[in-house]
């Protein structure tokens, strides 16, 4: 008897008849032997609708109310499922994060899971049920509900899954695997049968959307075996593992895009020691993430350096710098959106020469201009104009060898295209 851990996301849930599907799905799972733990995303767009509500009564809530919102979409999912499950004759019980045990810091929107107490999840898998937890929330010890922000259910999944020692921890989605780039973007792309937790890691924080990289950090913390899957058929998914086995020839396994980017440039700053971390420090105490970082020569002292931000927090990085000015003088603080990083990741990228060339070449020969790159041992990163996006993509996925005779299917029959 094996312990399975199961997450589902908002579309494999999203209707009445998905709904449906992955209750069945459950309960074979159940029938062929194993103890299950389920995961449920909200469903649809209720998120987001929810979003919309609040700030149509006020544009700027309390971060606590927001999160006593947004748990209840997650709430919804797990009692319609446990009702399915048991209009179809099996047990089923739903818990909230709570009440399964997860408890975070005291941050709202965007908490970390520092402990899991799995008792109850035990005591009612020891009853015979399914059980099936709300994804993306939990609560901290002074008894305050918070989320775990966008992806939180994936990492819920692979939390729960590290704190019961699961066998498996099946993530279902609406394509059967982790593929070589977006199969909404490039039709033709390649299903990896497994990736490292490395490659992984890098493709999700370069922006792949089919794993959170809080919950691939997680994964690999604790050694978690991690399994993408789709909802919508049979097929074998991507075993995310600790080392995986490279395809002959295949140098390059993804590529990833952000389209949320946006460029700073500080001009004319004095060239001292301790000015980039005045300014980095600065961005970071409020709350800022800086990605890529350039700086170029100097000039009469004067130094001009660049780097990127999400597109949402471009306007308050640029209130900071401006209110720090007299702590760094420069001479002009210019911002730059509609930008987007587009990545190419591989293990076996840093024993191959050539493979950054040939990423240059292949945007060159689109009349595409890179603005900035940034580098590690396993990816190299550009930014550049948004707008030719999709068609870089796909000339670097050709440019590679990645492109098959196979179109990717994607999400349920209603979703044929």
């Amino acid at each position: 008897m094996s312990l399975i851990v199961m997450k589902f996301g908002g579309s494999s849930v999203g209707s009445p008849e998905r709904m449906q599907r992955v209750a069945k799905r459950i309960i074979d799972n159940q029938q062929a032997g194993n103890r299950v733990v389920v995961v449920v995303s909200a469903m649809g767009d209720t998120t987001d609708d929810l979003i919309d509500q609040s700030k149509a009564l006020n544009p700027n809530p309390p971060a606590r109310e927001m999160d006593m919102l947004l748990t209840t979409g997650e709430q919804i999912s797990v009692a319609l499922l446990s009702m399915t499950i048991h209009q179809l004759g099996h047990q089923a019980v739903s818990l909230t994060g709570w009440q399964a045990g997860i408890r975070t810091e005291a941050v709202h929107s965007k908490a970390k899971i520092t402990d899991i107490r799995p008792d109850r999840l035990f005591k009612e898998l020891d009853a015979g049920n399914v059980v099936i937890v709300a994804g993306f929330q939990g609560m901290t010890e002074d008894g305050d509900i918070t989320t775990l922000g966008r992806g939180g259910s994936d990492t819920t999944a692979v939390a729960l899954a590290a704190a019961i020692e699961a066998d498996v921890c099946e993530i279902y989605t609406d394509v059967d695997g982790v593929y070589s780039t977006d199969p909404r973007v490039v039709k033709c792309a390649r299903k990896l049968n497994e990736i490292s937790y490395d490659e992984m890691l890098e493709l999700a924080h370069l922006g792949a959307a089919v794993l959170h990289p809080r919950a691939v950090e997680y994964a690999k913390h604790n050694n978690v075996r991690l399994v993408v899957r789709s909802s919508f058929t049979q097929n074998e998914g991507t075993s995310v593992k600790e080392e995986a086995i490279m395809e002959q020839g295949v140098v390059v396994r993804g590529i990833a895009f952000d389209k949320n980017v946006a460029r700073i440039s500080i001009l004319g700053v004095e060239d001292e020691p301790g000015v980039l971390a005045k300014v980095f420090g600065a961005l970071a105490n409020n709350g800022i993430d800086v990605d890529v970082i350039v700086q170029s020569g100097v000039k009469s002292g004067k130094a001009d350096f660049s780097f990127t931000v999400s597109g949402d927090d471009v306007a308050r990085a640029v209130d900071v710098i401006n209110g720090n000015r007299n702590e760094v003088p420069f001479n002009e603080v210019t911002s730059e959106d509609n930008l987007v990083k587009v990545s190419i990741v591989g293990a076996g990228m840093v024993s191959n020469p050539g493979v950054a060339a040939t990423m240059f070449a292949a945007i060159s020969d689109l009349g595409v201009s890179i603005k900035m790159v940034s580098t590690s041992e396993i990816k190299v990163s550009c930014i550049i104009a948004a707008e030719p996006l999709q068609e870089v993509v796909r000339a670097l996925h050709t440019a590679y060898g990645l492109d098959t005779a196979e179109q990717v299917f994607v999400g349920g029959p209603q979703d044929r295209r």
